[in-house]
Order: structure tokens, then sequence, then C-alpha cells
């Protein structure tokens, strides 16, 4: 029997009455192709109330039950791409990456070009293996569209070593974002702890739950406030599925740019949220390393005509 990597699970709203099925799923999974999931429809690998269906073009009904399962991926040759790359530091044990926003981090779900690994295997032979040949290197992961630091190993000892101290959380890392509303006085700071799981309502959504989820803590720190608008720095201790961007909605402060979890501005092409500084005790020679990753000219644009004091930021 075949391996099967992860079930996603719709409720349809009563908005996609009548939707066909593949681009409903499209809409869901964005970082599906969409003729990755219409292999996948003709492969048996959905059901609508429980029935397996196989029509791409099956208009939907509002309140039926979509169940997709993505099986292991095969052993597919994910080829070198000549992407330039923001290297912020190198050493024989890791690269640090900028990583420029509108990026996937790691080929899935038939998105097998244009991601950081496709970038890294053109620029280096020397990545870890420990991931398999999917996802070289990699540690951890950025949003598609959140951009800044990441951390990839270049030998398996390192990504260990490394990955321990995501772990541990001996690694400090420090998101930069701007988000809608303004906070009182006593709230300038602030720690959030809570559960965080698959929103029972939306499976493509993260929520704060009760119950099955995992815990995650970000503490923040208001930079500074215009009208309607904060710049806000978040040091996270966990390191969830969207944890920044659930936890902003959760104190109703939104990230600006962030559709899934906010609203959509027609001038804002992404979620203005950027992995600004990494800090950390390097386990593999035991010295003290901190790293900051420039902002890209996008974030800059919408802080500058916000009137946010930017300037500090722009290393």
């Amino acid at each position: 029997m075949e391996n099967i990597k992860e079930k996603f699970e719709f409720e349809v709203s009563p908005e996609y009455e009548g939707m066909r099925l593949d681009k409903y799923l499209a809409e869901q999974i964005e970082e599906a192709t969409r003729s990755y999931l219409e292999k996948l429809i003709d492969n048996s690998y959905v059901k609508i109330n429980s029935k397996v269906i196989n029509k791409n073009g099956r208009k939907l009904k509002s309140g039926e039950k979509i169940e997709i399962s993505i099986p292991e991926e095969e052993n597919i040759d994910i080829e070198a791409e000549n992407i330039p790359l923001d290297i912020v530091f190198e050493n024989d044990d890791f690269i640090l990456v900028n990583k420029k926003y509108n990026m996937v981090v790691h080929p899935a779900y038939g998105n097998y070009t244009g991601t950081l690994v496709n970038a890294l295997l053109y620029y280096t032979n020397n990545l870890s293996s420990v991931n398999g040949n999917i996802r070289p290197g990699i540690i951890h992961r950025l949003d598609k569209d959140t951009s800044g630091l990441i951390l990839v190993a270049k030998n398996n000892f390192a990504h260990a070593k490394l990955a321990s101290m995501f772990t541990d959380k001996t690694i400090h890392k420090t998101y930069l974002c701007i988000v809608k509303g303004n906070f009182s006085d006593e709230n300038l700071e602030g720690r959030i702890e809570n559960l965080i799981g698959r929103d029972t309502k939306d499976r493509k959504k993260m929520a704060v739950v009760k119950e099955n989820g995992k815990l995650a803590i970000s503490n923040y720190r208001v930079v500074e406030q215009v009208k309607d608008y904060s710049l806000v720095e978040v040091l996270i201790e966990t390191g969830r599925t969207h944890q920044i961007r659930v936890h902003m909605k959760s104190i109703n402060h939104p990230i600006l740019g962030d559709v899934i979890y906010g609203s959509e501005d027609k001038n804002i092409k992404r979620q203005m949220l950027h992995a600004f500084k990494l800090e950390f005790l390097n386990p593999l020679d035991n010295k003290e390393y901190t790293f900051t990753g420039k902002l890209f000219d996008d974030f800059i644009e919408v802080a500058k005509n916000l009137k946010f004091d930017i300037n500090k930021y722009m290393i």
C-alpha cells in the first residue's frame, strides 16, 4: 500500500458553491501546482463525502466534505537552477541566506522549480542529506511570502547540531513586521503563549486552539506607531507553522498584506513579515553569532509610505 505523507480535509463553504473541484483545491493548497492536483484527482487520491472522485471539473456543493491524500514523494531529481541568492554568511558547516519573498523553500506538491533548494543546488555541491533529495540542507522554513534569514546545513553533522538548537530553543529569531492598528500604552510589549493547530473550519489555516495543538510562544515589542499601523519586533521561542501570523491576528493586529489571516490590500503584494535577526552560540565552533538580513525594497517602500522611521533597519 502506498504511503500517504499528508491529508487535507475541507468543508465547502457557500461562496464556493458551483466551483470546479480542481480550481477549489488549487485555492486551498496554494503551494501545489494545478497539474499536480489534477493528477491526484485522476489517480483516486481525492474523495468527496467519502466517495472517490476522478472528475477534475466536478462542480462542488456547499457543505460537501473533501478529503485529499498526498502520497510520499518519489525519488525525484531536483534540478539546479541559476537563481541569485543573497548569502549573508558561509563557512564549512552552514550557509545563511536572506531569502526573498515569493520563493518557496523546498519542492513539494508538484512544485519542483524556482525554490530555494533549486538555487542552493546550483550554488553548492555541499548540502546535508538528512532530509533527502527534496530538502537537502533545509533545517527550518519560512513561508513563501515571508522574507529573511534561513539557515542551511552543508553536512549531516552540522545539520544535526544546528537542528538541535531549534529543538532546545537556543537559537534566537527576531522578526520585523508591520501590523494593522495601534497598541495601548500598557500593551507595547507582550508575550503570547498558547496552542496552535489546524483551523477546524478551514484546514489550510492554522489557529489558536484549546486542544490538539502545539505550544507556541511569541514575544513582541512595538517599535513605532503611526496612524492605524504599528512596526513590531517579534522574538519567537517556538517555530510553529504561520506562528507570528496567527499570533498577531489573535491579538487583533493582523500583519499588513496577509490575505490568509488579515484582509487583502491591493497596494500590498505580500505579508509585511521579515526574519530580520538570528542569534546563537554555534555548537560547532563555540562562537557567538549575530546575523541580520537586509530588508527588501517592497518592505522598505511600504514602511516609508506609512511614515515609519525604517532607516535604522536598513543595514
